[in-house]
């Protein structure tokens, strides 16, 4: 039977008690990479961002002799493992549900793998958003619960098809994965046209790269951080090629997971044979993802640019989570670039972030957000 359930939290009929757990798919923790790109593209559309990246261009040149590329630079999401588990697990059993966590990095596992060496007890799956170049754009692909004891030889296989990618790879990599019958293998946020081809060619690519490899993919992604309008597109999207929908929060900084799935399975791998073989999935989108959307954007931007004096690696000002690959390939972070006096713009603009962070102005910011921006479902 081939059954996706949406369940609304503000409904009448959104009762998670006919389910025993709760499953977190798809979010992020220190581990992640963040590319800083998109920063180009806001600029773009935004006179003071393109103001603050001129002058920075002209100091980093000055210092370094070299241009500032920002396509060389990342950044990091502020929660450890630890802390991003004790969220996630925190909202399902406040739901009155047994939680089953799934951290999924990007390209990189160690995050539940981590988790597994502290407490053994936690079950944690090990899962990654791999990244998959695909002729002229890129696929994010949800692996999760992988087998740990053959997870970092299948990670490393992963991790150099990323960095050096042979289309001929692909359906050998996925037909492994596929093997493993208490993996799931989603397909994240399909739609999105996060390299910029334009796009009508990426989601043309995401209809043929699923026609290709439709037999080692399970299922795909509502999105708790993309719109609304491309969710119901990938819901169409989905049901057209005979694919059920799961939850994928997406989760970067402090806002728990916005989407999950309600199941009666006891463990990850009950729940992957639901999606997989029964094409059953019981995706349940919180109250929070009504908000406006560039209000909830900017609001994750305001976290990342927070002070976090218990940070699990001692970066606690957003320049300690900030790097840059220089042209002689050493990283360094932006606090070491620069040290204490980062240029007027770069400090400025930090300052205004952490301004517009603090309670009063929040709430302000998501009125003016919320009075532009009309979400309908």
């Amino acid at each position: 039977m081939r059954a996706t359930q949406i369940h609304l939290e503000w409904t009448a009929d959104c009762a998670q008690e006919g389910f025993r757990t709760g499953v977190s798919l798809h979010s992020h923790t220190l581990h992640s990479k963040e590319s800083l790109d998109f920063i180009y593209k806001v600029a773009r559309h935004c006179a003071p961002l393109q103001w603050i990246l001129k002058r920075s261009e002209r100091r980093y040149e000055a210092a370094h002799g070299a241009a500032l590329d920002l396509r060389r630079g990342w950044w990091t999401p502020p929660m450890a493992p630890a802390d991003a588990y004790r969220l996630e697990s925190g909202q399902i059993e406040g739901l009155g549900l047994r939680p089953i966590v799934s951290l999924s990095d990007h390209d990189d596992i160690e995050a539940p793998m981590s988790l597994q060496a502290m407490n053994a007890s936690l079950a944690v799956p090990v899962s990654v958003e791999w990244t998959v170049p695909f002729r002229e754009t890129f696929f994010h692909i949800g692996v999760h619960n992988l087998p740990s004891g053959q997870a970092r030889g299948i990670m490393r296989r992963l991790a150099e098809f990323t960095a050096r990618p042979e289309e001929s790879l692909i359906a050998s990599l996925l037909h492994e994965i596929h093997g493993f019958r208490d993996t799931l293998v989603v397909f994240n946020h399909p739609l999105w046209d996060e390299k910029g081809v334009g796009h009508q060619t990426h989601c043309s690519l995401a209809g043929e790269f699923l026609s290709l490899y439709s037999p080692y993919v399970h299922a795909l992604e509502i999105n708790g951080l993309r719109p609304w309008r491309e969710n119901a597109a990938v819901t169409q999207f989905a049901a057209e090629r005979g694919k059920p929908i799961v939850s994928g929060g997406d989760r970067h900084t402090l806002e728990a997971n916005v989407t999950l799935n309600f199941t009666n399975a006891m463990t990850f791998a009950g729940f992957a044979d639901e999606v997989r073989n029964g094409q059953l999935s019981n995706v349940w989108i919180s109250s929070a993802y009504r908000q406006c959307h560039s209000a909830r954007i900017f609001h994750n931007m305001l976290d990342v640019f927070r002070t976090y004096p218990d940070h699990g690696l001692g970066w606690s000002q957003w320049t300690d989570r900030v790097f840059f690959e220089g042209n002689e390939g050493a990283v360094k972070s932006l606090a070491q670039t620069w040290g204490e006096r980062p240029p007027a713009a770069i400090g400025l603009f930090g300052s205004a972030m952490r301004l517009a962070g603090q309670p009063q102005l929040r709430s302000a910011l998501q009125a003016v957000f919320s009075r532009s921006e009309e979400v309908a479902f």
